[in-house]
């Protein structure tokens, strides 16, 4: 067979083959890719090195030394049980062969035995690779049955001694039973004595009765005295013994069980014995011992026969490779001999194919001269072409030239679109800083903040050419911009007393900076000009500066200067008015609350105007608030038209009707008004005290436009109880007052980009609603046990405007009702303050409420975010932007229906409202009962129809109380009034 596998085995199943061709000594190595069905992979099932741990050390050292041999000859077999290998796809084995010798031509038929025997030795591999399988596997069989045995046995001998240590128990007992009944029969002993004792008992106690009676006294004094002593205390022994012996009887029985017991113990025992036995006869078992024996006898054989057809292998596989140089010899011979005859016959079809080109080729000749004379002509027309085609060249390039400019100068005079409102805002304070300090003209100035209010493209490329030059070549560069041009907006100055964030007491900070970001979005220039106070935010004032040219302003019946600082906030030009008084008016540490609060505000007016004049400023409307800047109107009228500051329409807006600046009418003189001339009932004179002034009424009275902050409050004010005196003149003067309901600014109160949140959130997804609620109850030290608790929040000022009775009752109603309250907020009213410290500190350490008596801006959007309702149960409320802010949060708002709080609330129960624009809870009277209904109502929705109120909050998150739809509404009143205006000087 040998011989057989060294001369045959090149033609075996030649299509499995790849031959590789690399030098060597004689100039050939093959590479031989031989069929999976001949190689032998290492198995991925059983592991010899594993059982080998699991084998008897007598086996173990057989089945290592066979491992080792079947390590050296890198053979392992495959645990599949599949006898036909022939279809595996596992990688070829590759073998590089060198220096092998030439082998004798083989025929054919030595070639199908070689492969018939290579076959049946592939088979009888298969063979005993699953012999050898079967072998391990009835050997890890054996070993496990050998573990479960072991572990009975252990059972069993832990079982024996059990039942041993209970022998034990029980021989004890049983000689206690045995000493126990040796007591009991003394006992009976002793009883059968007494018994005749008793007897002599009985005799004794016979004749003290009787017979004794008549004998001597002294005798019988004598004899019974000792002998009722003995029969007590026998009497008392035998009673002490019956117990005793009823112990005893008690015990005897215990005994007797115990007996029992012992028997069934030892019956127990013999029976684990023989169990024992038969067990370890069964582990001795010569059959499984001699089994063992003959698996591993037969383990061996089997590797050894492995060996055998592995150096069967090896030999044949010599054999094979020089067959295969043979066979790839004889192939590039066949391959040459093809060629030739490939070569032969196309000869042979050139020879009889020549005749047939000679006639083709005159052929082509002919043709080729009729394409020469073609392409002469194609030539001249495409010359022709050409001269053409360079002429539409150059006009196409004159017009694009021309489409290039004209494209150039449209984009110049569009609006430059990808600046931010702070780079307009910069220039034109740059510019307002030059007319101010007289490097350029008041004109000039006008007409280089038309081309920043309009965005001009070539303002700004100036700017950010220049702005690293000299200032004087700057102006020059920006005085070369001039040309004409008319406005696309309106020029629009507000003067107040606060904005948000830098000066915030209340809602007139935040109406007068989202007022003004939503006029300057709709393309009108808007300026800010405030008091500058010395504890304003200035870390919020981005590239704040002073003018090296103060403002000089009247006050007092002299001039005093004025340092005017710049700087932009949130993209709005805003300028600082500082007066250099000697009152200092506004380096108190404080906004409002001073005692000469009129004299400061009267001082600033006059300042703000007197600083548009001298700047040149020409604005459309001037826009004043409150009674703080309510003087702007009379001393617009009253003496700066008159100086050239003639431009403007005054709108004042009043934020709340309670607060109206009134003072002696002295004190206007001090701002340059003539109080004899103001002092009069349709003018400024206090509807209630008739030698005082109140700017409030100046304001409406010397505006052309008056504008309060929602239509309901404009309604309420209108009554003298909600007017606050001024009732009457509103009524007179009520064709130019309107109620506009204020926004909120939607980039600052937003949930989604809150920077002050823990998490942010939006309407889709409420997770992060949860999680902030979380946080602050961390934060504040509230209970997180029942993170459904509804969350009840209020922040506001505690002032009797706000219901501050209601506020106290619904914090012990919350608690009541299973909530937790969360109150931010002060007080400026003493007594006020000091009640809700004593609640504060009533609940220091509460679980469910926590009050904060202060403002704090980032906890007060914490509070937004985690809260489920909020409360504003106020007396009045002019507009209140807390209810749009909680709203935007997702936080149902709980309000008495008045003022702004009526426009911008609409109760979820109320039929008569359209179900799209119910947004909360309302109650009409400001009493606890319209509170705790309102608050009872929300809760139990909050508590029994969770999906009800999550769908109340998404609606909620996604109304619009923006400033669009407000600035609109101010934006149509400013129009209409400058038109008005024009009109009228055109008359």
């Amino acid at each position: 067979m040998a011989s057989k596998l060294r001369t045959c085995f090149v033609c075996w199943n030649l299509s499995g083959f790849n031959f590789v061709n690399h030098s060597n000594g004689n100039g050939r190595i093959v590479r031989v890719s031989f069929p999976a069905s001949c190689k032998m992979r290492h198995r991925n099932t059983f592991s010899l090195q594993h059982k080998r741990q699991q084998i008897k050390p007598s086996t173990e050292v057989g089945l290592r030394q066979n491992q080792d041999e079947e390590d050296d000859s890198e053979v392992s077999f495959n645990n599949d049980d599949s006898v036909d290998k022939t279809n595996e796809t596992t990688a070829p084995l590759a073998m590089n062969i060198n220096g092998a010798e030439q082998a004798e031509p083989v025929s054919g038929k030595q070639l199908e035995d070689l492969l018939g025997m290579i076959r049946n030795a592939e088979k009888n591999i298969l063979l005993l690779n699953q012999a050898r399988v079967r072998a391990l596997e009835n050997l890890e069989m054996i070993l496990a049955e050998k573990d479960a045995l072991r572990g009975e046995i252990n059972d069993l001998e832990t079982r024996l001694a059990e039942t041993d240590a209970r022998i034990k128990v029980a021989a004890q007992e049983k000689i206690h039973v045995e000493l126990l009944e040796q007591q009991l029969e003394k006992l009976r002993d002793e009883l059968a004595e007494k018994g005749v004792t008793e007897a002599r008992y009985e005799e004794l106690g016979g004749l003290q009765n009787g017979d004794l009676r008549d004998a001597n006294p002294l005798s019988n004094k004598g004899i019974i005295h000792p002998l009722t002593e003995e029969l007590n205390s026998l009497r008392t022994e035998n009673a002490s013994l019956k117990n005793t012996l009823e112990s005893f009887k008690t015990q005897f029985s215990v005994v007797k069980n115990n007996d029992e017991r012992l028997v069934a113990l030892e019956k127990e025992r013999s029976s684990l014995e023989s169990a024992l036995k038969d067990l370890e006869s069964k582990l001795c078992s010569q059959e499984d011992v001699s089994k063992l024996s003959t698996l591993t006898f037969e383990c061996k054989d089997l590797l050894g026969k492995v060996e055998n057809l592995q150096s069967l292998l090896d030999k044949a596989t010599k054999q094979a490779d020089q067959a295969v140089i043979v066979m790839q010899q004889n192939q590039d011979l066949r391959r040459k001999v093809d060629e030739l005859e490939t070569s032969l016959e196309e000869a042979n079809i050139y020879k009889l194919s020549s005749d047939q080109l000679q006639k083709y080729s005159e052929l082509m000749k002919q043709k080729v001269n009729l394409l020469d004379e073609r392409l002469k002509k194609s030539d001249e027309e495409l010359n022709s072409y050409i001269q053409l085609y360079q002429k539409s060249v150059k006009e196409f390039q004159d017009t694009l030239d021309t489409l290039k400019e004209q494209s150039k100068t449209r984009a110049l005079e569009e609006p430059v679109e990808d600046m931010p409102w702070e780079f307009w805002s910069q220039l034109l304070l740059l510019i307002d800083g030059w007319a101010i300090e007289k490097k350029i003209s008041v004109d000039d100035a006008s007409l280089l903040r038309e081309k920043v209010w309009r965005r001009d493209r070539r303002i700004s490329e100036t700017y950010m050419a220049y702005k690293e030059q000299d200032e004087h070549e700057a102006i020059s560069a920006f005085l070369g911009l001039l040309t004409s041009g008319t406005s696309p907006g309106l020029h629009v100055i507000h003067i107040a007393a606060e904005m948000a964030p830098v000066a915030k007491v209340g809602g007139l900070g935040d109406v007068v900076s989202g007022l003004g970001k939503a006029l300057q979005k709709k393309g009108h220039l808007v300026e800010i000009v405030l008091p500058k106070y010395d504890c304003m935010q200035y870390d919020r004032v981005c590239n704040l500066r002073a003018l090296s040219v103060p403002i000089e302003s009247y006050f007092d019946r002299q001039l005093h200067k004025n340092k005017i600082w710049v700087g932009s906030i949130e993209g709005l030009p805003v300028y600082f008015i500082e007066p250099e008084h000697p009152s200092k008016f506004f380096w108190r540490g404080k906004f409002y609350g001073e005692h000469d609060d009129f004299r400061r505000f009267s001082c600033f007016s006059r300042a703000a105007l007197d600083f548009l004049l001298q700047a040149g400023k020409k604005p459309d409307i001037i826009h004043c608030h409150d009674w703080q800047t309510a003087f702007i109107a009379p001393l617009y009228w009253e003496i700066f038209v008159h100086k050239g500051l003639n431009s403007a329409r005054i709108c004042f807006t009043c934020h709340n009707f309670e607060y109206q600046g009134t003072a002696a009418a002295s004190e206007l003189d001090s701002c340059g008004l003539v109080s004899q001339n103001l002092n009069k009932s349709d003018k400024m004179q206090d509807n209630s005290a008739h030698d005082r002034v109140n700017s409030v009424k100046g304001g409406i009275v010397f505006s052309n436009i008056v504008t309060t902050v929602s239509p309901t409050y404009a309604q309420e004010v209108r009554t003298a109880e909600g007017g606050h005196g001024l009732h009457s003149t509103l009524s007179s003067h009520f064709r130019k007052f309107i109620g506009i309901l204020n926004g909120i600014d939607t980039d600052a109160w937003n949930p989604a980009t809150d920077a002050f949140l823990p998490v942010q959130y939006n309407a889709t997804d409420l997770q992060g609603k949860v999680e902030n609620k979380q946080a602050l109850r961390r934060s504040l030290g509230l209970s997180s046990a029942d993170i459904r608790m509804p969350l009840v929040g209020c922040i506001t000022r505690l002032v009797p405007q706000k219901g501050v009775h209601l506020i106290r009752h619904a914090i012990y109603l919350t608690l009541e009702l299973g909530g937790q309250f969360v109150l931010l907020g002060s007080s400026p009213v003493p007594h006020i303050q000091k009640e809700f410290e004593g609640i504060a500190n009533q609940f220091q350490n509460h679980d469910h409420v926590r009050l904060i008596l202060k403002y704090d801006e980032s906890l007060s959007h914490a509070i937004y975010a985690a809260s489920d309702m909020f409360i504003i149960p106020s007396i009045f409320e002019p507009c209140g932007l807390t209810q749009m802010i909680s709203m935007r949060y997702g936080a149902i708002p709980i309000v008495r229906k008045t003022g702004g709080l009526n426009d911008s609330v609409f109760d979820v129960d109320d039929d008569t409202i359209p179900s799209q624009f119910r947004n909360g809870f309302t109650f009409v009277n400001a009493d606890e009962q319209g509170l705790s209904g309102a608050l009872v109502r929300a809760l139990n929705l909050f508590k029994n129809n969770p999906e009800r109120w999550k769908q109340l909050v998404q609606k909620d998150m996604n109304i619009d109380f923006s400033w669009e739809t407000s600035s609109a509404q101010y934006e149509e009143l400013y129009l209409k009034s400058v038109a008005r205006a024009k009109a009228s000087k055109r008359a």
